[in-house]
């Protein structure tokens, strides 16, 4: 979506107008869902978190600064977003540990658009060995294009902090995928 036409739906969203959030949530669906679905396990909390998004930005969205990017203040909404579902989860699973243990769901990695084909869910399966903090930064910094720079603001820690989740997360990664066949290799590479 054009940066001048997002500007004029965020306009008439501060104004309380209906239809264009509708059309910036059309606009920005997927992108959040597959941030979540990569920072989330289960299905259900997944649906959670997003609604809980959308209704952050509704509410929030006279904070907007409209000098500053859009998608990296959406993309500070999921990180918060998803880090008070964590809070919240933890608090759950203090209190029902045992509840939790028998009702666990499966990932569904073939929600919208997520993961298209093995060589994709074999790269997902190891970003999900990796620990909350380094999986999203690898998520921020691989499928958003942030720098490290802009993901520190963005979770409002230090540059340093980034840097080393950042590294302990690549080294991971490339443990979990090094006996792929070549030609998978080949394409990990590309990605």
């Amino acid at each position: 979506m054009e940066s001048e036409s997002m500007y004029q739906l965020l306009t008439k969203m501060k104004d309380g107008n209906q239809q264009a959030f509708h059309t910036l949530y059309e606009a920005t669906y997927q992108d959040v869902y597959r941030t979540v679905s990569f920072l989330v396990d289960h299905q259900q909390d997944r649906e959670d978190i997003m609604n809980e998004i959308y209704m952050q930005m509704w509410t929030s969205i006279a904070n907007y600064d409209s000098n500053r990017p859009f998608h990296f203040w959406l993309h500070g909404l999921v990180i918060r977003q998803v880090q008070r579902f964590r809070v919240k989860s933890w608090r759950r699973f203090r209190i029902f540990e045992r509840i939790r243990a028998f009702s666990r769901e499966e990932s569904h990695w073939d929600q919208p658009a997520v993961l298209m084909d093995e060589t994709s869910q074999m790269i997902s399966q190891a970003i999900q060995k990796l620990t909350d903090k380094q999986r999203t930064v690898i998520i921020l910094r691989f499928f958003h294009d942030y720098t490290l720079e802009e993901i520190a603001t963005l979770l409002d820690i230090p540059l340093g902090t980034v840097k080393s989740r950042y590294h302990a997360g690549l080294q991971v990664l490339r443990k979990k995928l090094r006996d792929l066949p070549p030609e998978r290799m080949e394409r990990i590479n590309a990605y």
